[in-house]
C-alpha cells in the first residue's frame, strides 16, 4: 500500500474548491498539452479522489470538480451502483495509486434511479434497478431515492474488507454526495 499523497480532508478540500470554481465557471482546467500528456505518461498517475458516478452524460466528474488529467480516478455506471468490479477498480487505485478519499456521486433527477421507482425494466438494466430497489425500497421522493442510492453504495464499499482495513490502517474515507444538476453544486451526504 502506498502511503497517501494528501490526508481524505485536503482531497475533500480541493473537491469542494474544484466545485465552487466549476458553478462560478472560473478557471477551468483541461490541459491537454502534449508536454502534459508526457508527463502523466512518464510519471503515471496520481489521482488525489476516486469518484463513482453515474454513466449519465450530463454528470462529468472532471468538469463539475474543475479537475486536470491525472486529478480523479473515475469510476462511472448507471445509478452509481457497486459489484465486485467496481470494488475491484477502487481497492486498486487505493492501494496501488495512493489515493485516500472515494466519494460515491450520485445526481438528482437520475434515470436509472427512476426506473427503479417507477418501472420494471427487463434484459441487463435490470441488474442495475434491482439494487438500486434495495436501496430505496418503497420511497417516492426521487431525491430522497437518489441519497439513498448513494447511502447504499457507500455501505457496500465500507463494507469491503480491504476497505476496511485501509480505513483503519491509513485513514482512507468513503463520502457521498449528491450533485444537482441544475445549479452544479455538489453536496456532501
Amino acid at each position: 500500500m502506498q502511503s497517501y499523497r494528501i490526508t481524505a480532508d485536503e482531497a475533500k478540500k480541493r473537491l469542494i474548491e474544484g466545485n465552487r470554481k466549476y458553478i462560478e465557471r472560473k478557471e477551468l482546467r483541461n490541459d491537454v498539452s502534449p508536454e502534459t500528456l508526457l508527463r502523466f505518461c512518464r510519471n503515471g498517475q496520481q489521482p488525489y479522489a476516486i469518484i463513482i458516478s453515474c454513466s449519465d452524460s450530463r454528470v462529468v466528474p472532471e468538469l463539475i470538480f474543475s479537475a486536470g488529467i491525472g486529478d480523479l480516478f473515475v469510476i462511472r455506471v448507471a445509478g452509481n451502483v457497486i459489484d465486485s468490479h467496481q470494488l475491484g477498480s477502487i481497492e486498486y487505485a487505493a492501494e496501488h495509486l495512493g489515493t485516500g478519499l472515494i466519494v460515491v456521486l450520485g445526481h438528482d433527477h437520475c434515470g436509472a434511479v427512476d426506473a427503479a421507482m417507477n418501472h420494471e425494466p427487463d434484459g441487463y438494466i435490470k441488474y442495475i434497478t434491482d439494487e438500486i430497489v434495495k436501496a430505496v425500497g418503497d420511497e417516492k421522493d426521487e431525491v430522497k431515492a437518489c441519497c439513498l442510492n448513494v447511502k447504499h453504495s457507500c455501505e457496500i464499499i465500507e463494507h469491503s474488507l480491504q476497505i476496511q482495513k485501509d480505513e483503519k490502517e491509513y485513514g482512507l474515507r468513503v463520502l457521498g454526495a449528491i450533485y444537482h444538476l441544475e445549479s452544479g453544486e455538489v453536496e456532501f451526504l
